[in-house]
């Protein structure tokens, strides 16, 4: 059916038509060209008319509103469309666009579940369903996992648009793909997430096999006071980390330090005093005697490894032992494939592991060191080549280090308001036109711009909703207003009746 013609000026990349009706951003259309029909996106879309323009005063808008009313051709309907290319290509997995632009006086037609079902729902066992395309609803969404574990992926958006919902929906897939997914969890959004084979995991950290100045970290040593940080570095000896009282052996070296090292008492002391107060602070976070953490992850489980009681120094320091690790071991696993070990046999991790930093821009700021940001800078540099994917989720792009940000092959954009986080969008997402970079601000909830390689063409998306899911929503103020008040009214009759039992003892 034919909705519009190709007017003005027309390009390989974009056309200008004039459409019968008006059509929605983000609708996918066929350019029947001279050339084979051609797959597009409409990017703008405007309405105006003849009658209601320079329109000076209210008595002349509702005179130019009757006339507008009876004239059929008023009404002025204008798309821009971006061409994605040839649609029996793109069928076929491969974007082709056109040398030679279609010519003005093209019929645009309406794009059927024909044509856009095999482009955007492949049915081969890595694409799994994310959603519906939002202007063509009865379109399935579909994504390539594959992708997001050897390309990466970016989740931004606003609070409350959605972001843990497609985390949650990723883990479910994942989950069902008996696929291994780890997600650091800094605001404990997913205790109650409800996927099969979940491994909920506290943080913990074990100080023995930390570095000094990683430690110094943790037990919260100022970074500029230089003599407690050389107090704690001399004392932090092989002897210590092996010793069976980890704590006071760390203690007692510490304060032999002090008394032998002139000038050290006071530093020495001070040092004594971050020791135990973060041995008592910390006693469910710092374990000495958990072994490696590492450990505790499961293959073939979403695990979901909370860290909201870490102070960010804590967690940063925990975050890159973890990246680390996995990074290491996957690449002991392909060496060792390969017949290129160095001896160090792995039984862990011997498949591939997506990995999820949850508020990445806390972890991986922008213009500021952190060894966070250092190892997920490194598995995203090399992680297509051991098999270890990095997913980073945010609702302040603006903040995130712009280098790994765009390492991210694949991007899950929601509601975006702020100018500078849609320009550090912009900058990432090479294929994110203008127009639709503008369209950001006017997403829904649970609305999404995909686009990258886990994906065969950028798409506008409406994300499934995980309907057991029971992380990441807003608290219900008032509710638990109310209920508060109701304890109280029982609080209160419950005291009165037992002054009264007790008069009546008396």
């Amino acid at each position: 059916m034919t909705i519009g013609v190709v007017i003005g000026e027309s390009r390989p990349t974009d056309v200008t038509a004039q459409s019968s009706k008006p059509l929605s951003v983000g609708e996918y259309v066929i350019i029947d060209s001279q050339d084979g029909q051609i797959l597009g996106l409409v990017e703008k879309s405007i309405i105006s008319s003849e009658a209601l323009t320079d329109v000076r005063n209210f008595d002349e808008a509702v005179e130019s509103k009757e006339v507008a009313d009876i004239n059929s051709r008023d009404k002025n309907y204008k798309v821009k469309i971006g061409i994605l290319g040839f649609l029996d290509k793109l069928q076929k997995g491969q974007m082709i666009l056109p040398a030679v632009p279609p010519l003005p006086g093209t019929s645009i037609l309406e794009a059927t579940q024909k044509d856009l079902g095999v482009i955007f729902g492949p049915t081969t066992e890595e694409w799994v369903r994310i959603g519906s395309l939002l202007r063509n609803s009865s379109i399935e969404a579909k994504i390539n996992v594959n992708k997001i574990v050897s390309r990466h992926l970016a989740i931004l958006a606003m609070t409350g648009m959605g972001k843990s919902n497609l985390v949650s929906l990723i883990a479910r897939h994942v989950a069902s793909l008996n696929g291994t997914l780890i997600i650091f969890d800094y605001h404990n959004d997913y205790e109650n997430l409800d996927v099969p084979k979940m491994n909920y995991m506290l943080a913990k950290i074990n100080p023995r096999l930390l570095p000094a100045d990683k430690l110094a970290e943790v037990i919260e040593l100022r970074e500029n006071a230089d003599k407690q940080q050389r107090a704690l570095r001399e004392s932090f000896t092989e002897s210590v980390k092996q010793s069976k009282d980890f704590w006071q052996a760390l203690e007692e070296s510490t304060s032999s330090f002090g008394r032998t090292t002139k000038g050290y008492a006071d530093s020495a002391s001070r040092v004594l005093d971050k020791i135990d107060d973060a041995k008592h602070r910390f006693s469910d976070i710092l374990d000495p005697d958990c072994g490696d953490p590492v450990d505790l992850i499961k293959e073939g489980r979403v695990n979901v490894l909370n860290i909201s009681e870490l102070s960010e120094r804590q967690a940063n320091a925990g975050l890159a032992y973890y990246l680390q690790e996995l990074l290491q071991h996957r690449k002991d696993a392909v060496w060792e494939r390969k017949g290129k070990s160095s001896g160090k046999k792995s039984n862990k991790f011997l498949a591939p592991i997506f990995v999820i930093i949850e508020e990445a821009h806390v972890f991986i700021p922008k213009g500021e060191h952190t060894d966070t940001k250092y190892w997920a800078s490194k598995v995203a540099r090399e992680g297509r080549k051991f098999g270890i994917g990095l997913g980073v989720v945010s609702q302040r792009p603006r903040n995130i280090d712009p280098n790994v940000l765009s390492q991210m092959g694949s991007l899950a954009i929601m509601k975006i308001v702020q100018d500078d986080d849609q320009q550090q969008i912009a900058s990432a997402a090479e294929s994110l036109s203008k127009d639709l970079l503008s369209q950001l601000s006017s997403l829904n909830i649970g609305d999404a711009v995909l686009i990258g390689q886990w994906v065969n063409l950028p798409s506008i998306v409406h994300v499934d909703e995980v309907k057991s899911k029971k992380s990441g929503s807003d608290l219900n103020a008032v509710s638990e207003w109310n209920q508060a008040d109701k304890f109280k009214d029982i609080a209160k009759e419950s005291t009165k009746s037992m002054i009264q039992k007790d008069l009546l003892l008396d």
